[in-house]
């Protein structure tokens, strides 16, 4: 089949970056690859030619053109015209299909004849704002595929930018919507305000067209996206050895948004993990680390969530075991990106870029295209005794390899503390009141605790950390006759300070 032509248009060095990153994702994409063929002017070779009729035969030979429309108007030629607005009208003379996105600049920020160029394109096709290059490629993604869909080259459409029709907007929780435009403008300056509609939010982001939502919407901002996709949910287990054994010691199955979804696979892990004390040369506060780094457990988990194939009927899985972690998903990596290229910088192929972008807005995910490289690095710089290795078979899995260790200090130290935990407890419970006991300074109010320990799951925290080191009194609430006082905080009892003196001991003599 012959790939249909693309020209990415705007010669002005203002979107060079933009240019080749939607040059490099056309040819790399999975399904976009398989259909275009972009061209920029940066590929083109040196040619005896006018430049300004190269670029128009471009046009001629194109089926797409994308215009890319920003502050500055560019070179003019003898009539005051630049190239892009030259290629922007020709294209409309042949009748090609135009797209054009704009950046979210006010006409105030832009050249005047820019200016009166966006206006004129506003008249006459519809356009798109961007604030950001992953901004843009998310909307040059959603648009080719309509595209496709619209030529019937496709039957169907990518399960992240599928048109669901069943799902209608009172589906889609608004508050989540809310706490996600607060938390995406406060962490990338996302444009619009909090109480702008749930629509135009959710249409912002290439989520809805029309009156219907897209798969990604639901998965991310849904009331309930089981109901939709019952396999959209994270098995979590906890084995004490080494090898996937019944019964299985500790087991959750977790529902939710994908924003939920990451959040109680990662208070999982961090909970059944080792936290490790440091020392106190350049603060009075005392250092605490996971054996794993919080960082490498979190991007692993949003990599599993993200990346997963939705349309299969597996599940993402998480295994910790005593010598690993292994997260799985039902994936496969994009053409041309081998597990050795993870481990490298290397281009953002999203298998779900609709679902990827509002994770990324909202501080989910630091640098697209960087994330299995942190891991590595991460790791490698925490000293654990493997690199971080990454396995494409029918599933794809991130493997990151603990410390291993004979006995926990939790099971040291509470047995050297004054005060034994009651038999009942587990050891689960066991490390969940000792990590309390080591992050509470002199009095702690609840969401420091829990900020200090990584953990997003309020119920989660309460459950697994803070009411068992209550019950068991290793801590103590400042106000106990009015448990929900506005400035309630928590301090360690004499058994808990105890505790915490024993945690250090053992860890200055392991360090000797």
């Amino acid at each position: 089949m012959r790939k249909i032509r693309v020209f990415i248009s705007s010669v002005q060095s203002e979107f060079s970056e933009e240019r080749q990153m939607l040059f490099d994702y056309l040819i790399s994409d999975s399904l976009l690859g398989l259909f275009f063929e972009p061209f920029i002017f940066e590929k083109m070779p040196a040619v005896e030619h006018s430049v300004s009729k190269v670029y128009l035969g471009e046009v001629e030979r194109c089926s797409i053109y994308i215009g890319l429309f920003g502050r500055t108007y560019g070179y003019e030629d003898a009539e005051g015209i630049s190239p892009t607005e030259r290629e922007f009208d020709y294209a409309g003379q042949l009748h090609k299909t135009r797209l054009i996105f704009i950046t979210n600049h006010k006409d105030t920020e832009r050249n005047g004849k820019e200016a009166a160029l966006i206006r004129k394109a506003e008249g006459v096709v519809v356009r798109k704002s961007f604030t950001s290059m992953n901004d843009l490629k998310a909307s040059v993604y959603t648009s080719l595929v309509r595209y496709l869909e619209e030529k019937e080259f496709i039957r169907t459409s990518p399960f992240d930018a599928t048109l669901n029709k069943v799902a209608t907007l009172d589906d889609i929780d608004s508050q989540k919507i809310r706490d996600f435009v607060a938390l995406a403008r406060s962490k990338r300056n996302f444009p619009l305000p909090v109480d702008a509609p749930v629509k135009t939010i959710l249409t912002h982001l290439n989520l809805m067209q029309g009156k219907q939502l897209t798969n990604a919407a639901i998965l991310l901002f849904g009331k309930s996206p089981q109901n939709f996709f019952l396999s959209s949910h994270v098995k979590c287990a906890h084995f004490h050895g080494t090898e996937i054994t019944k019964p299985i010691p500790s087991y959750q199955t977790y529902k939710g948004d994908v924003f939920q979804l990451v959040n109680q696979a990662v208070d999982f892990i961090l909970s059944k993990i080792d936290l490790e004390i440091g020392d106190r040369s350049q603060s009075t506060e005392i250092g605490t680390n996971y054996e794993i780094p919080s960082a490498a457990v979190a991007e692993a988990v949003v990599n599993a969530v993200a990346h997963r194939d939705y349309s299969s009927n597996a599940s993402v899985q998480v295994m910790l075991f005593h010598d690993r972690l292994e997260i799985w998903n039902p994936g496969q990596l994009p053409y041309g990106l081998t597990t050795e290229k993870l481990k490298k910088p290397h281009s953002s192929i999203p298998a779900n870029l609709l679902l990827a972008e509002p994770m990324y807005l909202s501080g989910y995910i630091e640098r697209i295209g960087t994330g299995t490289g942190d891991i590595v690095n991460w790791c490698n710089n925490a000293g654990l005794p493997r690199e971080p290795e990454f396995v494409q078979e029918e599933f794809f899995k991130i493997i990151i390899w603990r410390k291993y260790k004979k006995n926990t200090l939790a099971g040291q130290a509470t047995g050297q503390a004054t005060g034994q935990v009651t038999g009942q407890a587990t050891d689960d419970v066991l490390l969940g009141i000792r990590k309390v006991v080591l992050v509470i300074g002199k009095s702690t109010k609840r969401d420091k605790i829990q900020d200090a320990l990584g953990l997003k799951g309020r119920d989660n925290f309460m459950k697994n950390y803070l009411s068992p080191a209550l019950e068991e009194a290793y801590v103590e609430m400042i106000y106990p006759d009015t448990p929900r006082h506005p400035d309630q905080a928590y301090r360690l009892t004499q058994k808990g300070i105890e505790l915490k003196e024993a945690l250090l001991k053992i860890e200055k003599d392991k360090n000797r």
